[in-house]
């Protein structure tokens, strides 16, 4: 973990005309030193996170969840809809032909969570090509798919002023099979839904794999963004661990294009969770 990575002086986190970003901790990520999610809840509240985010906390009861929201203060500001049979191959079914009927089920178990957590943004997992498929062959049915769940999606969720996102994940080295794999590829389908309540939730770590350019794609999308998530390249470390990226440059350029949503820290700690946070200790030390 390297020192220093915003130092207290002379950083563009100090530059009061930038906006001071927010971060949230990923608790399916994080903290899984601690058996359950309450316990990594409270465990991000003690190091300063004001807000968490969690892949499915479907096997978690939500008055539980409630609970240790409530004790900490801390609130939940992003939930996935759930994968399906995760045990038979699957990783989401909003762009699964023939599974619509399932999706809509799992959109109601997240949108119930989400009401009781007062959480806001719901990650609408796209699903993965089947087994023995061509991806150029089912292609055009999956993304006629994606796009007709994802506008139903929208409007149930609008009229409880939710935000549903879709995520693009790398096809190079997390999954190969996954369905929606570039910022471009969402883009589109975004567009084709039309609905204001969809956005990008942008993962730097598989945008740097599938596409790099970062800089140039930030600000291309950024319109659309609802939600970011980080973690270091190639080894999905802590920000400030040894890799392709510097990230003390790429938080400089989202406050200064004024990005006001959280950033999901969703990535595997070298060591105990608490000693990754030495980057978010120095963030938050020099933007005060």
């Amino acid at each position: 973990m390297n020192a220093g990575m915003f130092p207290s002086t002379g950083s563009a986190p100090c530059d009061s005309n930038m906006s001071r970003l927010k971060f949230c901790a990923n608790i399916s990520w994080l903290y899984t030193e601690l058996p359950d999610l309450t316990q990594r809840i409270c465990a991000a509240a003690s190091d300063g996170f004001k807000a968490v985010e969690a892949a499915w906390p479907y096997d978690t009861k939500i008055e539980h969840i409630q609970r240790a929201r409530n004790d900490t203060g801390v609130k939940v500001v992003l939930i996935n809809t759930p994968p399906g049979d995760m045990k038979a191959g699957d990783l989401g079914l909003a762009a699964v032909p023939g599974r619509e009927a399932e999706f809509r089920q799992g959109l109601q178990l997240a949108l119930k969570y989400a009401n009781a957590l007062d959480c806001k943004r719901i990650h609408l997992m796209a699903g993965r090509v089947p087994v023995g498929s061509d991806r150029a062959e089912v292609a055009s049915e999956m993304e006629s798919t994606f796009v007709q769940n994802l506008q139903y999606a929208a409007d149930v969720l609008m009229k409880e002023g939710v935000t549903g996102l879709i995520e693009p994940i790398n096809t190079r080295i997390t999954d190969p099979r996954y369905f929606l794999d570039s910022p471009h590829h969402a883009a589109a389908v975004i567009e084709k839904v039309g609905k204001p309540n969809i956005k990008l939730q942008m993962d730097v770590f598989h945008w740097q794999i599938m596409d790099g350019n970062l800089t140039q794609n930030l600000k291309k999308y950024f319109s659309l963004i609802g939600h970011i998530q980080i973690a270091q390249v190639p080894g999905r470390n802590e920000p400030d661990s040894a890799g392709e990226l510097k990230y003390q440059y790429l938080f400089s350029l989202l406050e200064s294009m004024g990005y006001t949503e959280y950033i999901g820290c969703e990535y595997k700690p070298l060591g105990s969770t608490s000693e990754s946070l030495g980057w978010f200790r120095d963030y938050m030390t020099a933007s005060k």
